[in-house]
């Protein structure tokens, strides 16, 4: 199943800034006017971009001289670098920040902005240039209606798609964020899940970002775009999961399927940035969702043992640690949500790597912790609110599942191991009967078991207050 527990109606139209010094200091306002709309005109409201104080000259002047530097420099030199004159870059700056505002956008869009940009990015040999004239066509894209129109324009869908195989990072962050705008609005979303299924190359390039890149941005807006389409498009991520290379495709990084590209990212994400590794925790539980994704991992040269250690790693060593408060359990239940379920998914693939006699104590431990930890912040000080948190609750859930599959068929020697290292106190060994009782007799009986070979006064307190 898929474990978020999100809005997933909700809209990413997330307004991107020029990261230049001419940004607007407070990032969540419109930028200053141009100059010249400054001075209080007489004639100013002739010329204000609807009830803004943006002048319609002044961006018409703006994107005029764009398009004839750009002209120009092709003309003299179309395959020399062109440098972009640092005027011409604050002002281009300007008009990127001023698509932030809806009316604006619209004026762009009635002004045939999005062809005079198309013409640009195809034109350019500015790396600048071309991040400035997507981050625009970015916000431009904010809003439905220009979101609509922009994304119509097919030329412009396939430049923007051929723009993920560029090497300029801005650039590249700007695409994605450009891309994970327009899929999740609903009315082109489909639009786009067709063009970006039909292009080979989107998947090559992406799987080329995820497993090279060190750039936590683009990492991490790239992850969101991959997790939104396997979202959106089970049969997008189907494909993707059981692509094959060609035989042009004769470089190393084309060779790399799906998951272990998402799970290069994922490490390079784990100690930068949570809320990333997050993200592509569950673009590779999407992936356990699919019987193409598990014969992937299950597979004996697959990427599942490597996905399985490196989770396990993060819960025993990142996550609920020992000395931590239960309500840590607020704080991370998220990103734990997404490991347990990765890893219970994968446990039934552990015959094929090794016994499941050897699954770490530190796992174990801390799956007990984490139930012990909800059990307590449930009854110990959580507000009403918290109590009803449906994202605690499926933590809860899952981790159950993890614990009962572990419990099964759990050895006597580990049981005993668990005891005597502390793991398995009189505190989670209750709260694991707890969950185990009802819905997983079967497990709860042979934990049980084995617990009274190994323990009997604990096991007799179990029983008192389980008896089955």
């Amino acid at each position: 199943m898929d474990c978020r527990i999100d809005g997933a109606e909700e809209v990413d139209t997330e307004r991107s800034s020029s990261p230049t010094g001419v940004q607007s200091p407070v990032m969540d306002r419109n930028p200053s006017p141009p100059p010249d709309t400054a001075d209080g005109e007489e004639d100013g409201d002739l010329d204000a971009i609807g009830d803004t104080v943006y002048s319609k000259h002044w961006l018409f002047s703006t994107l005029t001289r764009l398009i004839h530097m750009v002209t120009e420099h092709s003309e003299v030199d179309s395959e020399g670098q062109m440098q972009l004159p640092e005027e011409d870059e604050e002002d281009l700056c300007r008009v990127w920040d001023m698509a932030m505002d809806k009316d604006v956008a619209g004026f762009l869009q009635e002004f045939k902005a999005t062809d005079i940009l198309l013409g640009v990015i195809a034109k350019s040999r500015c790396p600048r240039l071309t991040e400035i004239c997507v981050g625009i066509l970015g916000n431009i894209a904010c809003f439905p209606d220009t979101c609509l129109t922009l994304s119509q324009n097919e030329d412009l869908g396939a430049v923007l798609l051929l723009l993920l195989g560029d090497t300029d990072p801005p650039t590249l962050l700007e695409t994605s964020r450009l891309l994970m705008t327009c899929v999740s609005q609903k009315d082109v979303c489909s639009l786009w899940l067709q063009r970006i299924g039909q292009l080979t190359s989107v998947r090559t390039n992406l799987c080329f970002i995820m497993c090279s890149s060190t750039n936590t941005d683009l990492l991490e807006k790239v992850g969101e775009l991959v997790d939104k389409l396997f979202d959106l498009d089970e049969e997008l991520m189907k494909s993707w999961i059981t692509a094959q290379p060609s035989e042009e495709e004769d470089d190393g990084e084309s060779r790399l399927d799906v998951a272990s590209c998402l799970l290069e990212a994922a490490k390079q994400l784990r100690s930068e940035s949570p809320s990333g590794l997050e993200v592509y925790l569950h673009a590779l539980q999407l992936l356990t969702t699919i019987d193409e994704g598990m014969q992937t991992f299950a597979a004996s040269d697959g990427p599942g043992k490597a996905v399985w250690d490196f989770v396990s790693d993060v819960v025993c060593e990142d996550l609920c640690q020992p000395n931590d408060l239960p309500v840590v359990l607020l704080e991370q239940k998220s990103i734990l949500v997404q490991a347990f379920a990765v890893l219970q998914a994968l446990y039934g693939c552990q015959d094929l790597w090794c016994s499941r006699s050897d699954i770490g104590l530190p796992l174990i431990g801390t799956t007990l912790r984490v139930l012990q930890y909800h059990s307590e912040g449930k009854h110990e000080g959580t507000s009403k609110e918290d109590t009803k948190d449906e994202e605690l609750e499926a933590l809860a859930e899952i981790t159950a599942e993890f614990l009962a599959d572990i419990c099964m068929q759990i050895p006597k020697g580990t049981v005993a191991d668990l005891v005597k290292k502390g793991y398995l106190t009189e505190k989670t060994s209750l709260t694991a009967a707890g969950r185990l009782v009802t819905n997983f007799k079967t497990s709860f009986q042979h934990l049980q078991s084995m617990l009274s070979e190994t323990d009997p006064q604990m096991a007799d307190m179990v029983r008192k207050q389980f008896p089955v």
